[in-house]
């Protein structure tokens, strides 16, 4: 089996340890999707697709809630430095 890694093809054989330690648990994650849905792999596949972009939102929401407040940060410590 063949993977992409950035932007060369590489034999799976060749990945980074990192990158084969991900694989293994998106192993498991799907395994347990798998089960969860009664070996149904298309809701399983949806189920898991819905997680994930859920945990999207989520941590987009966290970081444009970050960026106002360091921005409201930014803006207070240049009225109390005028």
């Amino acid at each position: 089996m063949h993977a992409v890694v950035g932007r060369r093809t590489v034999l799976r054989d060749d990945l980074p340890a990192a990158a084969d330690a991900r694989r293994a648990e998106a192993e498991v994650i799907a395994e347990a999707y798998r089960t969860a849905h009664c070996g149904d792999d298309r809701a399983a596949l949806v189920a898991a697709i819905a997680d994930a972009l859920a945990d999207l939102t989520a941590a987009e929401q966290r970081t444009e809630a970050m960026r106002r407040q360091v921005s409201r940060g930014y803006a207070r410590g240049a009225a109390g430095a005028a």
